[in-house]
């Protein structure tokens, strides 16, 4: 089978989380106590990943430098995809985010590489003509402007699905590209004087000779002219909550674009693709975005008998699966860890060969519980978690259900407490719909921690009671 190749700049993404409680006392700004650091692929390296989860076989055209950074960047991709180099002159470019409580506060950019325009190798054309879809993914540093990667992706456009993701420090794309995906701003950047997403379509795709522009509107989905039609095609309404504020949105537009891609490669129509793209950048946003693909460098890291070190929750599910394994799941606030939480714990890893928890992030537990919970933050929950012999891995969502979530985990068994018998619920169709089993462990008699929370606040005369 042919495979998926992307081509485009590569970066190195490096998120650097902690806790922001008090002010420097040099200037008023934030001290941010690090916690931990997570890296992953940026631009093209992400979209490659990407793809990597919807394809078998993808390969990566990008430029890569010999530095520190660069073999960093390196190691990750070929954890994903088979990687074919361009030489990269200058340093690796890598992007630091400074986050605290789930909010970006800084981002520091380092590394001047630019791709070589010189002569390509023999692998580099041949992985090219031997794609079954094609997706550039352009950050503008060189590799989508270089002149014999333009001619043979003109050549290859009439017979090989072409998408492009463009950057406005980027060329424009070759004639033929069946599927061009700026987002909004963006397009406004290429096409000034125009606003409506759908006039930004239609002025697009003709200045480009393109088959189609599909622009990307964040929660609002995306508008699509394809030929002499307009179409707009929104976010499921299953996953709205995808765009609502305070979500991380990064690589949103690098899922969106994979995922049209892999579509093409099936064979489905760009319409049917802009539609799959859509609901999968959506579910990709409200599962945690690129954070899910990120490696943890420096946390502390609880790791068992079955678990690697450093290993994320989708990561502990590739390595189960790869194997052969059973990978089991269960979620929900575990607010004031209690023995009756410890119990289902410990049957529900006995059902496979590894467990991953999915927890309600601090706002999704005030949501369902009330304004005065939870007790314990998630990242203290994740971390108690994280400890219990019975647990590999902790996920963190911030949806009333993990219907999102566990559509990309895909656990073969998702486990709740027996007091759920009777209920419908709101993710049984997801676990159902690609194969999954549903399981009840009876709960533990007397402990809940809702009225554990109940009995303190009456002990102690809360007025909140």
């Amino acid at each position: 089978m042919k495979p998926l190749v992307v081509i485009g700049d590569s970066m190195l993404d490096v998120d650097i989380e902690g806790v922001a409680e008090r002010l420097s006392p040099e200037a008023p700004v934030p001290v941010v106590d690090v916690e931990r650091q997570w890296t992953r692929p940026g631009g093209a390296g992400l979209a490659a990943a990407l793809a990597a989860q919807s394809v078998a076989e993808v390969s990566l055209i990008t430029a890569t430098a010999d530095d520190h950074d660069g073999r960093t960047l390196t190691r990750l991709l070929e954890q994903h995809v088979r990687v074919v180099p361009i030489t990269l002159r200058g340093k690796t470019i890598r992007k630091t985010r400074v986050r605290a409580a789930g909010q970006s506060l800084l981002r520091l950019d380092t590394g001047d590489g630019t791709a070589d325009g010189g002569s390509l190798s023999a692998s580099v054309t041949r992985t090219l003509r031997a794609a079954g879809a094609i997706l550039v993914a352009d950050y503008g540093r060189g590799v989508a402007a270089h002149p014999r990667i333009r001619s043979l992706l003109t050549e290859l456009a009439r017979s090989v699905p072409v998408v492009w993701d463009p950057h406005p420090r980027g060329p424009a794309p070759t004639p033929g590209t069946q599927l061009v995906s700026p987002n909004l701003k963006e397009a406004r950047q290429f096409a000034p004087g125009y606003v409506e997403p759908d006039e930004l379509a239609k002025v697009l795709r003709d200045e480009w000779a393109a088959d189609s522009v599909a622009v990307t509107t964040g929660p609002g989905g995306a508008v699509l002219a394809n030929g002499k039609r307009l179409t707009v095609v929104p976010v499921p309404a299953g996953v709205r909550l995808a765009g609502h504020s305070g979500t991380d949105t990064c690589g949103a537009g690098d899922r969106f674009a994979s995922a049209a891609t892999a579509a093409l490669f099936d064979g489905c129509t760009v319409a049917d693709a802009v539609s799959h793209a859509v609901d999968a950048a959506a579910r990709f946003v409200a599962a945690g975005g690129a954070a899910t693909l990120s490696t943890c460098d420096s946390a502390a890291v609880a790791t068992t008998g079955a678990t690697e070190p450093n290993e994320s929750a989708f990561e502990v599910a590739a390595r189960i699966r790869a194997r052969g394994g059973r990978l089991v799941a269960t979620g929900g606030c575990f607010d004031l860890l209690h023995p009756g939480h410890v119990s289902l714990l410990r049957q529900a890893r006995a059902m496979g060969d590894a467990l991953v928890v999915c927890l309600n992030s601090d706002a999704s537990v005030r949501r369902l519980k009330g304004p005065h919970r939870p007790i314990v933050t998630a990242r203290d929950r994740a971390r108690l978690l994280a400890e219990l012999s019975s647990v590999d891995a902790v996920v963190v969502f911030d949806e009333p259900s993990p219907s999102a979530l566990l559509d990309r985990l895909r656990p073969d068994v998702w486990v709740k407490g027996g007091d759920y018998s009777g209920v419908d619920l709101p993710e049984a169709a997801v676990v159902r719909g690609y194969g999954g089993e549903i399981a009840l462990i009876p709960t533990v008699p007397g402990y809940s921690t809702t009225q554990l929370v109940a009995a303190s606040r009456a002990g102690a005369g809360d007025p909140r009671t």
